[in-house]
């Protein structure tokens, strides 16, 4: 697997709670543009819920990487942009709802969370964009 070390205990900083400070990672990387709550139509879904668009976000992000053979254990760093931070939990509970299967013990990627004045849509509460290490056996796309 190409994403080789998560870097979570480093003497000096605090324990990360559940990503990690640094991936280490070979091979090649791809970079996700940012991923929104719309469907296969374009229909923005789960407007005023950010748990549904959470999980639309990063349903439309793994359709994504799954065309190059990754999935979320290839995942290196995520990088959110929410309107509101107080709501963190909620995209955490989704975010291990979603990754914990594939991930089992294993720390998140690296993660970085900005909050916004707006998206590009005014019902979009959350995007996601991520950097992944693509397999080695994956296709050129």
């Amino acid at each position: 697997m190409p994403a080789e070390e998560r870097l979570t205990e480093l003497p000096g900083l605090p324990g990360t709670p559940g990503y990690a400070h640094a991936v280490t990672v070979s091979g090649r990387l791809a970079f996700v543009s940012g991923q929104v709550a719309v469907d296969a139509t374009g229909r923005v879904v789960g407007v005023d819920d950010l748990a549904a668009q959470t999980r639309q976000a990063l349903s439309n992000l793994h359709h994504v990487i799954s065309v190059f053979g990754a999935d979320w254990s290839d995942v290196v760093k995520f990088t959110w942009y929410v309107l509101d931070v107080s709501d963190v939990q909620t995209i955490r509970d989704v975010r291990d709802e979603m990754l914990r299967p594939v991930l089992g013990e294993l720390h998140n990627p690296a993660s970085t969370l900005v909050q916004v004045a707006g998206l590009f849509g005014p019902d979009f509460l959350v995007e996601v964009e991520a950097v992944v290490s693509i397999p080695d056996q994956a296709s050129d796309v």
